[in-house]
């Protein structure tokens, strides 16, 4: 990786084309009204479009994509191969009050996509960064508050938002204008229905919505799609029904009956039970 110099518009057009045809480029290709940090750091396949602004910094990896308008700024680590949309801000100052103006950071992995108009800030602290893993997929205006901490291959949909300190595991999915209270954990292949108030962690592999949320059902069908064997989908299926029927029910003395019989032997059930059982804010039920 090295500093990178804008290029004149023919030699801008003249890069993309060679972009464009899949070759290797031996320097980046920034458009003449991009303005890059001489301290940003860029790999020789970034693309960098028209009126983006990089600030010092800045880390991109390997053929990332800024399409145009995209700022990207702080202490922002970047992988290879992730996408940036027109007006997206990647890196920006947290919002939390706390924060006394000591160097934050972010981490981003590899193979993302942030549509327009995504927001993503930076950690409070220098000791906590905000973490985005990979392949994961950021859909218009969906925000990334301050501290979370995000896994893989989530989509994030039009509008989805994070308040700070929250954790997404694997897999998971967030429909159009959920709202997710700081501190709260979505759980691995958890699906939240559009418009939905999370304020308490989401169980993995259940399907949350409403507002307040409450735990609709399993979710069937995205782990038939994640190719989950049925044995696992059963066992879940008989989980869901002793914690999550019974609404009113006391969830000790349900998790209690549930470790008492064969199911509880089941990874993924295993799984769900010690996620309940960890859970600093109750679970929706």
């Amino acid at each position: 990786m090295h500093p990178a110099t804008p290029l004149g518009r023919a030699q801008w057009h003249q890069k993309s084309l060679v972009t464009a045809a899949g070759l290797r480029l031996d320097c980046c290709v920034i458009h003449p009204t991009a303005i890059v940090s001489p301290s940003a750091t860029l790999a020789p396949s970034v693309r960098v479009g028209p009126y983006c602004i990089i600030g010092p910094e800045v880390v991109l990896g390997e053929d990332c994509v800024l399409h145009s308008h995209v700022v990207i700024e702080g202490n922002a680590s970047i992988g290879r191969a992730n996408e940036f949309f027109p007006f997206t801000l990647i890196g920006g100052k947290t919002q939390d009050l706390k924060h006394l103006g000591e160097p934050t950071f972010l981490e981003i992995g590899d193979h993302n996509v942030f549509r327009e108009h995504c927001t993503v800030h930076r950690g409070t602290t220098a000791e906590a960064p905000t973490r985005i893993g990979s392949h994961n997929y950021f859909l218009c205006n969906a925000h990334v508050a301050h501290d979370c901490q995000l896994g893989n291959h989530l989509i994030l949909s039009n509008n989805a938002t994070l308040g700070g300190h929250v954790t997404v595991d694997d897999y998971a999915i967030l429909s159009g204008f959920a709202g997710v209270h700081q501190f709260c954990r979505i759980g691995r292949h958890a699906i939240i229905g559009g418009c939905t108030k999370i304020h308490q962690d989401v169980p993995p592999f259940m399907i949350a919505d409403g507002n307040p949320a409450l735990t609709r059902g399993l979710n069937l069908i995205g782990l038939q799609r994640r190719g989950f064997a049925e044995d696992d989908i059963r066992a879940l299926k008989s989980a869901y029904k002793k914690l999550f029927l019974k609404k009113d029910g006391n969830l000790a003395l349900a998790l209690s009956s549930l470790k008492a019989t064969h199911t509880a032997a089941n990874p993924q059930v295993a799984d769900l039970i010690q996620f309940i059982e960890s859970s600093q804010r109750g679970v929706t039920r």
